[in-house]
């Protein structure tokens, strides 16, 4: 993302985890660890949404930690149909931020591996940010948002998402009256529309 992005690995369920850690100007707030799109469809960590996200976090304080999942980049193993992508995102929670602040956050598919991880973490420790963006709702079973987590979870899509439709995240959020920030004209990749994206994050940031 910047000459200061910091590469690495991780130990992975099924090998290593390729990682990239940008860290803020000055203090940290915590580590937030966001998830990328779909392996099989050219999804990676550096997707220009994942990287909209990494830059809002580092802009609002927080150390943003971005990662391939399994069998994207130098990761290894072999796509999972996301099982294995939920075990790929908690051994970099547990690795890369095994206390204190913790943010997650995806993309797509990413977020909704992103709300596996939180229904699996949440009872063990307290998440502070939630940030589901274009989430996959049309394609994968997201877990839901218990009401009590609601105040800190943002969920952000794109009105003419032509990938997951807008009505398909809706019927998901629906029955658990979470709200759903709606980007007008905005495709799956917001094209055009990054800087609003971000400023939308940092500001549900604080």
């Amino acid at each position: 993302m910047n000459a200061q992005t910091q590469k690495t690995t991780v130990a992975g369920p099924v090998g290593a985890l390729e990682t990239a850690l940008d860290a803020p100007a000055g203090a940290s707030r915590g580590i937030a660890v966001i998830a990328h799109p779909h392996p099989l469809f050219g999804g990676t960590m550096d997707n220009k949404v994942v990287q909209t996200l990494a830059r809002a976090f580092t802009q609002a304080g927080w150390t943003a930690v971005r990662f391939n999942f399994r069998g994207v980049g130098a990761s290894e193993g072999a796509y999972d149909e996301g099982r294995g992508e939920i075990d790929d995102m908690l051994a970099v929670v547990q690795q890369l931020a095994p206390a204190g602040a913790l943010a997650l956050a995806g993309f797509s598919f990413g977020a909704f591996v992103t709300s596996h991880v939180f229904e699996r973490l949440q009872a063990a420790r307290p998440i502070d940010k939630l940030v589901l963006v274009g989430t996959a709702a049309s394609r994968f079973a997201v877990a839901t948002i218990p009401q009590a987590a609601h105040a800190q979870t943002l969920v952000i899509h794109g009105e003419q998402d032509d990938t997951v439709p807008l009505q398909a995240v809706l019927d998901w959020a629906r029955p658990q009256v979470l709200p759903v920030t709606v980007i007008p004209g905005g495709g799956h990749f917001f094209h055009g529309q990054l800087p609003l994206l971000k400023n939308l994050v940092i500001r549900h940031l604080g």
